[in-house]
């Protein structure tokens, strides 16, 4: 409900040039699924707050001209900010995936300062849907009664997986843009991904389930884009890769990401129409750059914390 009304909205009125703002408000919806009414409703307009913010900021990149390695270097810091606001709140899903996706994608499409109030009215609106169907939603049930959830104290843990996620955002970026000069923004998302978690193991495996999945995921995008269908139908197609993502998510990533790789792709076809062979080829070569150096980061990172403890005994 949440990524297909605004979607659908825009569709009837002929801006599906802005449905990239309305997808990442709609992402709002994502947070919580775990938790009480109230701590949810909450969790979900911070995120919705700061997703707003992302693409305001990811918009002032492309109005100013910012050239793509200083995007890269401000989505990195976006990526090691939002990293510790996660964690001090307690946001689930964790981290900046959806924040630093945001950022790179719009800060990588054509934008005026018109654009600005563009993104606060759609984004900003998906987002005040998104909680609307939440509440709508809890109103048919019987809520819980379930314990607040208090902000938690950013430690050395946090601080750590900030850095790191900053470190591999940044790497990934760059060398995204090195070799393929477009869609650089999914080397980051690929990178942070491949670095969520504390543990290296839990790095490493999200990873592997990130690369596996989105090649996966590329076969699958590349059949519906080969169908030409119209938007509306798009839009439904969207819609059931949403669906399929949030069943899957929790239980194993890589499934996840099959359906979460047409979602992409589709959401950046309906914004700005691109050769489908580059957005395949784009979004495979991008995620295999951003796994590799999250990977490397992760396993950096791990080696170095090793060090440490030993020096400390």
């Amino acid at each position: 409900m949440s990524v297909g009304v605004p979607l659908l909205i825009l569709w009837a009125v002929g801006r599906l040039d802005l449905s990239i703002y309305a997808s990442f408000g709609a992402f709002a919806a994502l947070y919580g699924r775990n938790d009480g009414f109230a701590d949810r409703v909450r969790m979900q307009a911070s995120a919705g707050g700061v997703l707003l913010g992302a693409m305001l900021a990811g918009t002032g990149l492309s109005v100013v001209g910012a050239p793509a390695l200083v995007s890269v270097v401000a989505v990195s810091a976006v990526a090691s900010l939002i990293t510790l606001v996660a964690y001090a709140m307690r946001w689930h899903p964790p981290g900046s995936l959806f924040v630093v996706f945001a950022t790179g994608a719009t800060a990588s499409i054509p934008a005026s300062a018109m654009s600005f109030l563009n993104v606060i009215i759609v984004g900003g609106a998906s987002v005040m849907f998104a909680l609307l169907v939440t509440v709508v939603a809890a109103a048919r049930s019987i809520p819980t009664a379930t314990p607040g959830i208090s902000p938690r104290r950013v430690g050395n843990i946090a601080w750590e997986m900030a850095v790191t996620v900053g470190a591999a955002a940044m790497l990934a970026g760059v060398i995204g843009f090195a070799l393929l000069d477009s869609h650089w923004y999914w080397a980051m998302v690929g990178a942070v991904a491949a670095v969520s978690g504390a543990r290296v193991n839990a790095r490493l495996i999200r990873g592997l389930q990130r690369l596996v999945g989105t090649l996966l995921g590329v076969l699958v995008a590349a059949g519906i884009l080969a169908l030409h269908l119209p938007p509306v139908a798009v839009i439904a197609v969207a819609v059931v890769c949403q669906v399929g993502a949030e069943m899957f998510v929790g239980r194993n990533y890589g499934i996840a990401m099959i359906f979460v790789t047409p979602l992409a792709l589709l959401m950046v076809e309906l914004a700005a129409p691109t050769p489908a062979d580059v957005l395949l080829r784009d979004r495979a070569l991008e995620t295999v750059i951003g796994v590799a150096a999250g990977t490397l980061i992760a396993v950096i990172s791990a080696a170095l914390r090793k060090t440490d403890q030993s020096s400390a005994a």
